[in-house]
């Protein structure tokens, strides 16, 4: 069965708008100054990287903490290229993430960024057939 997702959106002014999901949560967009917008917030496509990293960053934390990993940090950044032409899609994106946390065994960290990237991500899935998506790592001992 196919589960249906809900979201509505408010324009609030100039370029801003509000969107909130059926659970009462909400983000606000705005677009970046030169297209008349007052970067009251992020754009949506900051929003679409922010939705990537954030995915990617459960999964991983999900599976280190099932293979009894003690992480104590994740951060996780998102550096992406975007092309020139409209509709100006990313081109490539990277996710860095740097582990902390003690005693990490790092097959286990790239273990776990790859299960994200390759099976469990929606939104990596979602973006994989337009976007070249890379993932790079560190980790750092606490």
């Amino acid at each position: 069965m196919t589960k249906s997702t809900i979201i509505k959106s408010q324009w609030l002014s100039d370029y801003t708008y509000v969107s909130t999901n059926s659970s009462g949560q909400s983000i606000i967009t705005d677009a970046a100054t030169e297209k008349g917008g007052s970067t009251l917030a992020p754009s949506p496509m900051d929003v679409v990287l922010m939705g990537l990293a954030g995915c990617a960053g459960i999964d991983v934390k999900l599976i280190l903490a099932k293979s009894k990993q003690k992480v104590t940090n994740i951060e996780i950044t998102t550096e992406a290229q975007r092309r020139d032409e409209i509709p100006r899609i990313y081109t490539d994106i990277n996710l860095h993430f740097t582990v902390t946390g003690h005693d990490l065994d790092e097959k286990q960290v790239a273990r776990a960024i790859k299960l994200s990237a390759e099976k469990y991500c929606s939104v990596s899935h979602m973006l994989q057939e337009t976007v070249n998506i890379t993932h790079s790592y560190q980790l750092v001992t606490d």
